[in-house]
C-alpha cells in the first residue's frame, strides 16, 4: 500500500518541483484528490492494471463459498481466465448450478466438492485429501479463503453466544484448521498461495459489526504471521479486505445512498491482487476508503472520526438508513 501511494505523490511532487510553480503543484494536488475520490482501491492495486495471465492459467484454485455472491463470479472469472477449479460451499445444488454456467478451458473439469467449515477437523481433512487429488500431478496452487458467516448489525450489548461461537467457527477456526491441513502439501511442492477476503472490518473499527469485525482482525493476524514464517519456503499469501460489495442480496439497498463496489469489480481486483503477488488490497468506495487509509497512517484522527460516528451507525443500522454516510459523524441516521 505504502509504495504505491508514495510514487504518485513523489511524481507530482517532483514534477512541480521541476515546473517550478506553485500553481502545477496546487494542480497535481487537486488532480490526487480527483482521482482518489474516484478510486475503488488502494493505489498500489489500481496501478497493476490486469490480472497476470499465466499465474492463473492451468493452476489449480480452491473456492470456498463459491455457490453466490463474490465466490461465484470468482470461479466465473477465473474459469474464463483458464483456472482449474475446485468450489466448495454447503449446498451442492448451487454448486452444480455454478459449474453449468461456467466457460473456458478446463470448464468441463471442475470439481465440486461441499464442504462446511465448521464440520470440525476430521471432515476438513477429507476435504483436502479430495481437492489435492481431483487434478493428476497437480495439487492446490491457490487456496481462496471466502466464505464467511455475517449476522445483521447490532449492538455489542446485543451479542449473544450463539453468534460469537457461530462467526468464529467459520470465520476464524474453520478457516485457520483448513490452512493448516493443506499448508504441508504446498509446502511439500515448494509453492502455495493463500488468498483471504478478509474486510475492511478487519482494518478498521466497525460499529455494530463488532464480532465480525474481530473474527476478520483475527484472520489478518494469523495469516500475515503465516506469510512471515513461511515465505521463504514458498507459500504466499494476499489478503483482501474490501469494503461494502454490492450482491445479489443486497442490490438495491439503499441505492439511493449508497455506493458500492458490485461483485464483479471486486472479484476482478481480487484476482488482480492475487496474480501480482500483493501482500495486502483494500477494495471499496468513498467514504470507507478514506477512512481506512486514516486509520493506517493516521490513527488518531481516524480513530477519532470512528468514534463520533460508532453509536450513530448503530441507531442507523436498527432504522434501516444508510451505515455508510459521511452524515453519521454529524448525528444524521435515517433514510432519506
Amino acid at each position: 500500500m505504502v509504495s504505491g501511494f508514495a510514487i504518485l505523490v513523489a511524481a507530482f511532487l517532483a514534477l512541480a518541483y521541476t515546473l517550478g510553480s506553485k500553481l502545477a503543484l496546487v494542480s497535481f494536488l487537486i488532480l490526487f484528490c480527483i482521482a482518489f475520490a474516484r478510486a475503488d482501491g488502494d493505489f498500489t492495486l489500481l496501478s497493476k492494471g490486469k490480472p497476470k495471465r499465466k499465474d492463473i492459467e492451468d493452476k489449480v484454485f480452491w473456492i470456498t463459498g463459491a455457490s453466490r455472491g463474490i465466490g461465484k463470479v470468482l470461479a466465473e472469472q477465473l474459469s474464463c481466465l483458464g483456472a482449474k477449479l475446485v468450489i466448495s460451499a454447503r449446498n451442492q445444488a448451487e454448486l452444480e448450478g455454478v459449474k453449468a454456467k461456467l466457460v473456458g478451458k478446463h470448464a468441463s473439469e471442475v470439481r465440486i466438492l461441499p464442504m462446511d467449515l465448521a464440520s470440525g477437523e476430521e471432515s476438513l481433512r477429507e476435504a483436502v485429501q479430495r481437492a489435492e487429488s481431483f487434478f493428476p500431478d497437480a495439487g492446490v496452487d491457490y487456496m481462496i479463503h471466502n466464505a464467511a458467516y455475517e449476522r445483521p448489525k447490532s449492538s455489542v450489548l446485543d451479542v449473544t453466544e450463539e453468534s460469537l461461537k457461530a462467526t468464529f467457527e467459520v470465520n476464524v477456526l474453520g478457516t485457520i484448521t483448513l490452512t493448516r491441513l493443506l499448508t504441508p502439501c504446498m509446502l511439500r511442492r515448494g509453492k502455495g498461495h493463500f488468498v483471504v477476503m478478509s474486510s475492511a472490518a478487519g482494518k478498521t473499527p466497525a460499529p455494530g459489526q463488532a464480532v465480525y469485525s474481530a473474527s476478520k482482525y483475527a484472520l489478518n493476524g494469523y495469516f500475515h504471521s503465516l506469510r512471515s514464517e513461511l515465505y521463504q519456503k514458498g507459500i504466499k499469501v494476499t489478503i483482501v479486505c474490501p469494503g461494502p460489495i454490492e450482491t445479489s442480496k443486497n442490490v438495491g439497498a439503499n441505492s439511493s445512498v449508497l455506493k458500492r463496489v458490485s461483485s464483479e469489480r471486486c472479484a476482478e481486483l481480487t484476482v488482480v491482487a492475487a496474480s501480482h503477488g500483493l501482500k495486502e488490497a483494500w477494495i471499496s468506495d468513498q467514504p470507507v476508503l478514506i477512512i481506512m487509509y486514516l486509520i493506517q497512517y493516521m490513527p488518531s484522527i481516524g480513530y477519532w472520526i470512528m468514534d463520533k460516528i460508532g453509536g450513530n451507525r448503530v441507531e442507523a443500522a436498527a432504522q434501516k438508513g444508510n451505515t455508510y454516510s459521511w452524515k453519521l459523524l454529524f448525528g444524521y441516521k435515517k433514510t432519506p
